[in-house]
């Protein structure tokens, strides 16, 4: 049939075009995560060592510690608002407040807080350091004047407006941004401060871990036992989350390149923030833009300082556990990639931002903005190539196992040096799930994964509005006793 030779001819002019490019796009960007393991396992040795060393009893009592505002903006949280804030008023540090901004929710939330710790109304005047959409409509703490906990309700305006309230209501030096459905670990505070101890001048902000408590046991706002979800959508994040944080940005940390800081938990020094005008509230990636704008700020201004990422202090959240909700939160991510690199685009290149300009932003647009566009593209063309003949079966093969082959490969490695180094999972039955969801995310997830972030791509340069959508929370499972 003529449309068939058509589309022949058209497809074999397509493949003799990117077939070797193809095949080397995919070969550097798994080679790529491959170095940032390395590169991430040194950094692993090194932080490792200085535990025994880190001084946290000492720590504990020194009145020299800078103190630390833990901000958690809550909007609908109504589920595990409560064991979150408990959480969050246990952490080990000798002087931190917790400061949750309840964004105009409509359920229930803000009534768990008041039943729960006995809040109060308060009058406090709110300075103006950064700007806000939204002032606090009312100010609460508990009656019992010694928690330092304090929750404030307002409209609703978005969670960096949230978060905005909440920098210019703290009263400490270093500011904590974290999701209000996250449980952090005990010693989380004093970790993630050491590089402010070791060097308060330079150092501006820093992130920790992220994992899945989806499927953890979890008593009193502390997770007791460590386990995988056991559902294939949450095992597979589970890997996503390893290989992101564990790995991307230990190792980008480590040649002091850092672009990201996830917004769900990640410290500043409250002065930075003030400086460059706190959370940027019409931006999707606003935890992405943040970093960004610090790093052109600082630079611009020649002043010595330092972003970086620790692998010892977690934060758990709670992971999409429904393909609606994932399909959201994965299209929203990579339209905020998108928008916050357009949006910084002079950095692209330019030696005046040394490894930041020359590497760290060039890899976020070759390999994480332009790569589901170019492996869908690519699997689509190879496939419909192979089918109407025109791909060589050795070709084929080569592409499997450079694209996909190559990648679980990868992520088993990840995934050992994780192991060997932390042991989170204890259990042979979470080590099995592991290694599924190894090969299950190159099946079908990371296609799928590919095909929602376009959609947030071509959402934004259509100009469309953001609609964020709800995000439908199970909680964490508490165990009784």
């Amino acid at each position: 049939m003529e449309w068939i030779d058509a589309l022949r001819s058209a497809v074999a002019a397509v493949l003799a075009f990117i077939a070797v490019p193809v095949l080397i796009y995919f070969l550097l960007i798994n080679t790529s995560y491959l170095v940032m393991i390395v590169l991430a396992a040194v950094d692993f040795v090194a932080q490792r060592r200085r535990i025994p060393f880190a001084g946290r009893e000492e720590l504990m009592h020194s009145r020299t510690m800078p103190g630390i505002s833990v901000v958690a903006p809550m909007h609908n949280e109504e589920v595990g608002i409560r064991v979150a804030v408990e959480s969050f008023l246990s952490l080990q540090h000798p002087r931190h407040e917790v400061i949750v901004v309840d964004d105009g929710s409509t359920d229930n939330g803000f009534e768990v807080l008041r039943r729960a710790f006995d809040l109060v109304p308060v009058s406090r005047q709110m300075p103006q350091d950064v700007p806000v959409r939204e002032t606090p409509t009312s100010i609460h703490v508990p009656r019992d004047g010694r928690t330092r906990l304090t929750v404030v309700r307002k409209r609703n305006s978005g969670r960096s407006d949230s978060i905005n309230v909440g920098v210019n209501l703290a009263r400490e030096d270093l500011v904590l941004f974290v999701d209000s459905d996250s449980i952090l670990d005990p010693g989380a505070l004093l970790a993630v401060s050491r590089p402010f101890i070791e060097d308060p001048i330079s150092t501006v902000a820093a992130g920790g871990v992220i994992r899945a408590v989806n499927g953890c046991r979890v008593k009193g706002g502390r997770v007791l036992e460590v386990r995988m979800p056991g559902t294939p959508l949450a095992d597979i994040q589970v890997m996503e989350y390893l290989r992101a944080f564990h790995l991307g940005r230990a190792g980008w940390s480590r040649i002091n390149a850092l672009l990201l800081i996830s917004g769900a938990f990640g410290v500043f020094r409250r002065d930075a923030l003030v400086s460059v005008g706190g959370l940027d509230a019409s931006s999707i990636g606003e935890d992405f833009e943040l970093v960004m704008r610090l790093h052109r700020t600082f630079r611009k201004q020649r002043r010595p300082y330092r972003v970086t990422f620790l692998t010892e202090p977690i934060c758990w959240t709670e992971v999409p556990s429904t393909l609606p909700v994932l399909r959201r939160q994965r299209a929203r991510w990579h339209r905020g990639l998108w928008e916050t690199l357009w949006a910084y685009r002079d950095m692209l290149g330019n030696p005046r931002y040394g490894r930041l300009g020359l590497v760290a932003v060039p890899y976020y647009w070759l390999f994480e903005l332009v790569a589901p566009l170019l492996e869908l593209a690519g699997l689509v063309l190879i496939a419909l190539g192979f089918a109407l003949g025109l791909v060589a079966v050795e070709y084929f093969v080569l592409f499997m196992l450079v694209a996909y082959a190559y990648a679980i490969i990868v992520t088993l490695a990840a995934v050992t040096i994780e192991e060997l180094s932390y042991h989170k999972y204890p259990r042979w039955r979470d080590l099995g799930i592991t290694l599924g969801a190894v090969v299950l995310e190159n099946l079908g997830y990371r296609q799928l994964t590919a095909w929602w972030r376009m959609e947030g791509w071509v959402a934004s340069l259509r100009n469309r509005r953001q609609v964020w959508g709800t995000m439908t929370r199970s909680g964490f499972t508490e165990v009784d006793g």
